[in-house]
């Protein structure tokens, strides 16, 4: 029996990376179009799963496909710290986050036909103390923009991760253990 047709809903480079990690390359990329906006007083966590539900809903498919979404937010405490709307916000989510602790929720979800089965992760960081001078050297690089909290592990803020505590490839966006496992129910993957 032929697996059946991977559809990557969202358009990150690096969940496609990732994925490429699994060994697996979509038939499809296509970046869902919806209201990402927090409900009021909606918590971190079921907002993030509620967001890859809804991107996995939104992508159009085929009964045999399998579409993968997911979402990433950033969680200081209670607060949603999303991708900044320009550079004021993203420093602001910086100072925030400098020399504190914060939690990176990744939800995955993936929908075969009528079933849609979900999972996320939680990954606790720490972020050094940052001086204002590294603040604008970060945001002259741009790598702010489009990622949630106002950085991304992977690229020139590392150098300001001294720990995580969870899953790596969760922070970049997309927890690779989870989405395997759930891939394997759909039968993607062997």
């Amino acid at each position: 029996m032929a697996r059946p047709r991977l559809i990557l809903g969202s358009g990150s480079p690096r969940r496609l990376e990732l994925l490429g990690q699994l060994g697996l390359t979509p038939v499809d990329i296509i970046s869902p179009d919806i209201d990402e906006t927090p409900g009021k007083g909606e918590q971190p966590r079921p907002y993030c799963l509620r967001m890859a539900q809804e991107k996995a809903r939104a992508i159009p498919a085929g009964p045999e496909d399998v579409v993968l979404s997911a979402d990433t937010t950033v969680a200081l405490g209670r607060r949603i710290l999303g991708k900044p709307e320009g550079r004021g916000e993203a420093r602001a989510f910086l100072e925030m986050m400098s020399g504190r602790r914060h939690s990176v929720i990744t939800a995955i979800s993936v929908r075969h036909g009528e079933r849609q089965v979900d999972r996320d992760n939680v990954t606790a960081v720490r972020m050094k103390r940052l001086s204002d001078a590294e603040i604008e050297g970060y945001l002259d690089t741009g790598d702010w923009q489009g990622k949630a909290g106002g950085y991304a592990i992977q690229g020139p803020a590392a150098a300001f991760i001294p720990w995580i505590q969870g899953s790596y490839s969760g922070v970049m966006g997309l927890p690779l253990a989870e989405t395997a496992a759930l891939l394997r129910s759909t039968g993607v993957l062997p």
